[in-house]
């Protein structure tokens, strides 16, 4: 039977696109859920070495802790290039072009290799770096001695996130979960022997820490490599053919896609550095407070980031097939579930957020109830952020997927600094909130973020809707 007249019609173009809008919902689980757990496990082996450091002796926790922020800066310069891999081969991939594909992985790895050099050059002069930033000096010499040991690492690490996004790109995350959870057991007693000089090693302490990252780092590399060029479907790609062949115009556009993502990055990651300036302005219990709920944050914030990681891939799917519908269905369902997710978790941490907050402290530790009564509240002040830390983590993935990262910086530098930051000092000082004004800052800066994000899609969605 045809249906000719509209309202018969309405019913069956409904069922029709509920079933692309939950067939969409499945696909983007699919590819999430693994990426989420991916960033958890790495947080595992960050947690572990700093469980393992803080054996030694409580200067060389502050040590490690300022060689993280050494590392993580130079770092993201490249992170964020290799995160422009994921949509380049998502769009060939839904493009039909596997040529494209195993140009941009291709790329990705000679783009590691130039851009791994003045990033290891960085933390080997850690030392000098910290002590004209006013550290103290024995700190600073116990940094350095952590980053000799991690610099090296810098180059397979960034090669494994180019082939991470590649295998994301062709609907394959799976090998890079599995190797990172090998990767856990094995980074811990790689960690633990030469730290401590176990079976005869020599003890190495936070040179033997950062010496653990790097051979991990080389190991994780090597197994993806032998995951692309051995196994189905990978090695159908042949990302090797021709690796000597450097492919320029793809180059330029893995940095023109690249740069602002790392900029983005360091945007953020600045914010919330100099919140924790601030609540060390204000005192001590303050900063500890903070400290523990930022952790808990970064914690939740890993899954949005999966599905953000999610929808760069299926949205740049979309685009590779000129699918208009199928760019802003793939773009809000990952929002949606991104929000939906972080609301559940958000909900479960502020039933729970005193004794979860109690997890982080020791009964010894000064003025605990304090600390944990401030933490306790921060995270409570903080539901909003983190249910618009999620919107904008995805929201921002599938607004990569559209190869736009150079607006989103914008967005980044006037929500995060412009209002996010002056807000958060203003209700800090000039106010009675204190502590709690810092946190109501962040949360604002959020949804500005989130909001000028989610609108940002909207418009591009249905600009390539109409054209």
């Amino acid at each position: 039977m045809t249906l000719s007249n509209p309202i018969e019609r309405a019913p069956v173009a409904a069922a029709a696109s509920g079933h692309r809008l939950a067939l969409e919902l499945v696909e983007t689980l699919k590819l999430a859920a693994p990426m989420a757990l991916t960033q958890i496990g790495q947080i595992a082996m960050t947690t572990t070495d700093l469980v393992l450091i803080g054996r030694i002796s409580d200067e060389a926790v502050a040590a490690a802790g300022l060689a993280g922020i050494i590392y993580f800066v130079s770092f993201t310069l490249g992170i964020g290039l290799m995160a422009a891999v994921a949509p380049l081969a998502a769009q060939a991939f839904g493009a039909g072009n596997p040529a494209l594909v195993r140009r941009a992985l291709r790329t990705g790895l000679w783009v590691a290799l130039f851009i791994s050099l003045p990033i290891i050059a960085f933390p080997l002069r850690g030392e000098p770096i910290l002590r004209a930033l006013g550290q103290a000096s024995t700190t600073s010499h116990l940094a350095q001695d952590y980053l000799f040991g991690l610099a090296w690492g810098v180059m397979p690490a960034l090669w494994f996130q180019a082939i991470r996004g590649f295998m994301g790109a062709v609907n394959r995350p799976q090998p890079i979960l599995w190797i990172t959870l090998a990767a856990i057991p094995a980074n811990a007693l790689l960690a633990y022997l030469l730290i401590y000089g176990a079976f005869g090693l020599p003890r190495l302490e936070l040179f033997g820490a950062g010496l653990a990252t790097t051979a991990v780092n080389f190991g994780t590399f090597l197994a993806g490599l032998w995951f692309v060029t051995q196994r189905k479907p990978f090695r159908d790609y042949d990302v090797l053919a021709r690796f000597w062949r450097i492919d320029r115009s793809l180059m330029r556009q893995i940095i023109v896609i690249g740069a602002p993502i790392s900029i983005a990055f360091l945007l953020e990651y600045g914010l919330f550095s100099s919140a924790g300036l601030l609540m060390g302005l204000i005192n001590t219990t303050a900063l500890a407070a903070h400290q523990i709920a930022l952790q808990i944050t970064v914690i939740l914030f890993m899954v949005p980031f999966g599905i953000g990681m999610a929808a760069t891939i299926r949205v740049g799917h979309a685009v590779g097939r000129n699918d208009a519908a199928g760019i802003k269905r793939a773009g809000y369902v990952a929002i949606l579930l991104g929000a939906t997710l972080s609301a559940i978790l958000t909900l479960a941490v502020i039933l729970t957020r005193v004794a979860t907050v109690r997890l982080f402290l020791g009964e010894a530790t000064a003025n605990v109830d304090e600390t944990v009564g401030l933490a306790a509240t921060l995270l409570a002040v903080g539901a909003t952020l983190f249910v618009t830390d999620g919107i904008q983590g995805t929201a921002v993935g599938a607004l990569r997927g559209l190869n736009d990262t150079r607006v989103p910086l914008l967005f980044a530098a006037i929500s995060y600094w412009l209002i996010g930051f002056s807000a958060a000092y203003v209700l800090a000082f000039s106010t009675p909130f204190g502590a709690i004004g810092v946190w109501i800052g962040l949360s604002i800066g959020t949804v500005v973020h989130a909001t000028l994000l989610v609108l940002r899609f909207r418009w591009l969605a249905n600009r390539l809707a109409r054209t």
